[in-house]
C-alpha cells in the first residue's frame, strides 16, 4: 500500500497574502503609500524606466532602462569629445545630418519619459493615497515632467531652430582649408535702399584668423579707395587689367553693384557675383586670399542687436543721428538726436547709427567704430547669451545675413572664435590714422601689402641692447633739471616754475551746444568738436 498526498481539486476562495508594499500598496499603510509614491517618482526622475521594473510592467521597464543607459552613454560620450576634441563635437552639432538626428533623439526622449513619468503615476494610484497628499503628487508630477521632458522638447526646438538656420544662412560645399595657416574672410556691411541704386557694401572688413591660436585681426578697407587691384587669375582680371580706376566713379564700393549688373557672366557659377567680386578686390588690395565672405543688410542689423540685448561700448566722442537730406543740395538738416561719450549699451537704432554715421568727420572714423562695434559684439557672444537669446538671435541671423562660408564648417569656426576671444583683436585701416588721408585717392599697395604682413607676421622683437656701466661714486646721482632749464647756481634754490597760463574757458560741450552749432550750420566749429568720435572701446 503506498501514500500519496492529495491533490487540490479546487481554488481556495481566500486571497493571495500580498506581503511586499512597493509592488502591492493594498497591503500597506498610509504612511507607507506615501513613501511608495515618492520612491516610484525620483526613480523614474533619476532612472526612467526602474520604477516599472521595480513596481509594475516589467517588460516596459527593462525598454525604458536600455534607451536610459543609451542616453547616458550619448552624454557621456559627448563630455568626453568636448573635452578631447571641441571642433569636432561642434561640426557635428551644426552638420545638417546630424543635427536633425540630435533634434529626433531629444524629442523622443521628451516623448519617452512624459510616457513614464505619465505610467508611474499609475503604478502609483492615487486612489489608495490620503487626499492632501494626492494633491502634492500630482503637482510634484506635473514639475518633474516640465523639467525634464519641457527641457528636452523645448531643447530639440531650439536645435531645429539652429539648424534651419544654419541651412538658411550658409552654403552647402567642399571644407575650406587656410592658406598660409590663416582664414581669411571678407565682412560686408550694406543695404539697397529705396532710394540707392544697388547694393552698396558701406563697410568692407577683412577678418583674418590663425587657424591654429585664433588670433584675429581685423583689416579696414575705405569704401572711397580707388583702383582696386586683382590678380592675373581673378575673372575681373579681363574687364579691369589696370584695375578698377576710372576715378570717382570707381570707388571700391560701386564695384559690387557694378559687377552685379554688367559682369555677372564673369562668375557663372556664383550664387552672388557681386559679393565674389568683392573677394577678389579685397585679396588683391591686401595681398591675401579670401576664402569667404559675409554679407550683413545692414538695413536689418539693428535686429540683430536688439536679440542681442544691445551692444555695450566706451564712446570716445559725440556722434550725430543725421537729419533729412535738404532737396537740392548735399546738405542735411540738424541731427535728429545724438549719440553721447562714456560708456552705454546701445540698442540696434543706435548701434546703426553709430556704426553708419560720418557727418563732420572723415571716413575713416566710421570705420573706427565700425571695428569697435564688431569687437563688442564678438565680446558679448558668451555661451550664456546666445543660449538666452538664442531663438531671436537665430531668427534675426537668417533675414541679415548671407554668407558662402560650408555649412559643415561652421563648428570649426566656432572654435575658433572661442580662440579668439583670449587673444586682444589686432586692427589696421587702410586709411587714418595708420595712413594718410589722401591714401584711399592714390592707394599704394606695396606698402599695404608689407603692412599686412607685418601686422599678421610680426618681426620677432630685436633684443634689448646692453645697460651701460655705472659710474663708481659713493654718493647718488643728483637729479637731472628739466630740458631747456638752467641749472641753479650753487647754494641757492632754484626758482619754482611759473603756472603755465589759465586758457580762456569754452562753452561746455553738451548735446544743446553740438545742436545749435549744428542749427546756426557752424561746421568748422562742429568738425573740430567730432574729430574724436572714432574713439572707441567694447564696454
Amino acid at each position: 500500500m503506498s501514500f500519496s498526498s492529495p491533490k487540490v481539486s479546487r481554488a481556495s476562495n481566500k486571497p493571495p497574502v500580498l506581503t511586499n508594499p512597493v509592488r502591492y500598496p493594498e497591503s500597506a499603510s498610509a504612511p507607507q503609500r506615501s513613501k511608495r509614491a515618492w520612491l516610484l517618482l525620483v526613480l523614474t526622475l533619476v532612472v526612467p524606466g526602474s520604477a516599472q521594473v521595480v513596481a509594475g510592467n516589467k517588460r516596459l521597464g527593462r525598454v525604458a532602462l536600455r534607451c536610459t543607459l543609451a542616453a547616458w552613454a550619448l552624454v557621456i560620450a559627448g563630455v568626453v569629445l568636448a573635452l578631447v576634441n571641441r571642433e569636432a563635437l561642434l561640426n557635428l552639432l551644426t552638420r545638417p545630418l546630424t543635427s536633425l538626428v540630435l533634434v529626433v533623439l531629444l524629442a523622443a526622449a521628451a516623448v519617452g519619459w512624459a510616457v513614464m513619468f505619465l505610467n508611474t503615476l499609475a503604478i502609483i494610484r492615487p486612489s489608495l493615497l490620503a487626499p492632501g497628499m494626492r494633491g502634492m503628487v500630482a503637482a510634484a508630477l506635473v514639475v518633474l515632467m516640465v523639467a525634464t521632458s519641457g527641457t528636452l522638447g523645448y531643447g530639440a526646438y531650439l536645435m531645429n531652430t539652429g539648424r534651419n538656420a544654419i541651412g538658411s544662412i550658409f552654403a552647402s560645399g567642399p571644407d575650406m582649408k587656410p592658406v598660409d595657416g590663416r582664414y581669411n574672410f571678407l565682412v560686408m556691411g550694406g543695404d539697397a535702399g529705396a532710394q540707392r541704386i544697388g547694393r552698396r557694401p558701406d563697410s568692407i572688413i577683412v577678418v583674418s584668423v590663425d587657424a591654429k591660436t585664433g588670433q584675429a585681426a581685423t583689416i579696414s578697407i575705405p569704401r572711397n579707395l580707388q583702383n582696386a587691384q586683382f590678380s592675373p587669375d581673378s575673372p575681373l582680371w579681363k574687364a579691369y587689367p589696370d584695375g578698377y580706376n576710372c576715378g570717382d566713379n570707381c570707388i571700391i564700393n560701386f564695384l559690387y553693384t557694378d559687377v552685379t549688373e554688367h559682369h555677372k557672366d564673369l562668375y557663372p557659377h556664383a550664387a552672388d557675383p557681386g559679393a565674389e567680386a568683392m573677394m577678389d578686390a579685397a585679396g588683391g588690395i591686401l595681398g591675401l586670399q579670401v576664402q569667404g565672405y559675409v554679407l550683413v543688410d545692414m538695413a536689418g542689423f539693428s535686429k540683430l542687436i536688439d536679440a542681442l540685448g544691445g551692444v555695450k561700448i566706451n564712446a570716445g566722442g559725440w556722434v550725430p543721428l543725421t537729419g533729412n537730406d535738404i532737396p537740392g543740395t548735399t546738405q542735411h538738416e540738424p541731427p535728429t538726436g545724438w549719440i553721447h561719450p562714456g560708456v552705454q549699451t546701445l540698442d540696434g537704432y543706435h548701434a546703426l547709427w553709430y556704426a553708419r554715421s560720418r557727418q563732420w568727420v572723415l571716413e575713416y572714423s566710421r570705420s573706427q567704430r565700425q571695428q569697435c562695434i564688431q569687437q563688442a559684439l564678438l565680446k558679448q557672444m558668451d555661451p550664456a547669451t546666445v543660449l538666452t537669446k538664442f531663438n531671436a538671435i537665430a531668427d534675426a541671423g537668417t533675414k541679415v545675413i548671407e554668407s558662402d562660408l560650408p555649412a559643415q564648417q561652421l563648428g570649426s569656426f566656432v572654435s575658433l572664435a572661442l580662440k579668439a576671444k583670449n587673444h586682444d583683436l589686432k586692427r589696421l585701416t587702410i586709411g587714418p590714422p595708420d595712413f594718410p588721408v589722401e591714401f584711399s585717392t592714390y592707394p599704394n599697395f606695396t606698402t599695404v601689402h608689407k603692412r599686412v604682413q607685418d601686422l599678421l607676421n610680426p618681426p620677432a622683437p630685436k633684443p634689448a641692447a646692453p645697460a651701460a656701466p655705472k659710474k663708481s661714486g659713493t654718493g647718488s646721482s643728483p637729479a637731472k633739471a628739466p630740458a631747456g632749464s638752467a641749472p641753479a647756481a650753487p647754494g641757492t634754490t632754484a626758482a619754482p616754475e611759473p603756472a603755465a597760463p589759465t586758457p580762456s574757458k569754452a562753452p561746455a560741450v553738451t548735446q544743446q551746444y553740438l545742436q545749435q552749432l549744428a542749427i546756426n550750420g557752424d561746421d568748422e566749429m562742429l568738425t573740430m568738436l567730432l574729430a574724436n568720435n572714432g574713439t572707441c572701446s567694447p564696454g
